[in-house]
């Protein structure tokens, strides 16, 4: 009895229900975390880019993508990594961004790889009340990819991803 083989789509599907673990409400493909998807016959390669280098999450992730990939029946994973080019928060979709402010993460501005000027920006958007009259309070947030913003409108203070 032959078995159908895996689709890449399929293996996709699997992968966007891998959540990113220190942001539950997004998958790591929604963070564009998850680059390409290779079925060759019975194995499958997973190429993904780490949103820093060092990302304390990176083990976490390979394993939830090992698991996933698994769960379809594929014994064969292999999940590499690769760091150039190097994650950009460009690469979150459109999707994502709305529920990392949903979730109350102001979302990083796109940038087009003009890192230039959106770094020096102190200006974020309130995910709770969407004012621009906010303030940077700390550029150190408690993951090395997020900010600390204060909202002088509705006086809360939140988290912005850096743009990178």
């Amino acid at each position: 009895m032959s078995q159908i083989p895996i689709t890449p789509t399929q293996i996709w599907q699997a992968l966007n229900q891998v959540k990113d673990p220190e942001i539950p409400v997004v998958s790591v493909v929604e963070m564009g975390i998850v680059r390409d998807v290779a079925v060759d016959g019975d194995a499958v390669r997973v190429t993904m880019t780490p949103t820093f280098s060092g990302c304390p999450a990176l083990d976490v992730m390979k394993r939830d993508i090992e698991t996933a990939v698994r769960q379809l029946g594929i014994q064969n994973v292999t999940v590499k990594t690769v760091l150039h080019p190097p994650w950009s928060t460009d690469w979150i979709t459109d999707e994502a961004r709305e529920k990392l402010r949903q979730f109350g993460l102001a979302p990083p501005q796109k940038h087009g790889g003009d890192l230039i000027s959106v770094a020096f920006l102190d200006v974020a958007e309130c995910p709770r009340c969407a004012s621009k009259n906010t303030s940077i309070k700390n550029s150190f947030g408690p993951t090395l990819c997020r900010m600390i913003y204060y909202c002088h409108d509705c006086q809360d203070a939140f988290e912005q991803f850096k743009p990178l």
